[in-house]
């Protein structure tokens, strides 16, 4: 993806469900509508993250595997702030 993100988050050799944990930490700390990539090593992130953004306002925008990295960007939803 050729998308530059307002953050990045590294949760490689973190396991399950800490990715995802970190990732509402940081997508807490951006504005709407801004992008943030996390790479995670731990395989059931495939699926949390999938479920979270199906349930939450932020958009999956895209996600790949590289290697034995999974590669997220998300965006984060809600209102833009002013």
């Amino acid at each position: 993806m050729a998308v530059q993100p307002d953050d990045v988050l590294d949760a490689r050799g973190l396991p399950c469900p800490l990715p995802l944990l970190k990732a509402k930490q940081a997508l807490s700390r951006l504005d709407a509508g801004q992008l943030l990539e996390v790479m995670a090593t731990d395989a059931g992130s495939w699926r949390d993250f999938e479920t979270f953004t199906a349930q939450s306002v932020h958009e999956l925008v895209a996600r790949e595997t590289r290697g034995e990295t999974y590669h997220y960007w998300l965006r984060k939803g809600g209102e833009p702030t002013p």
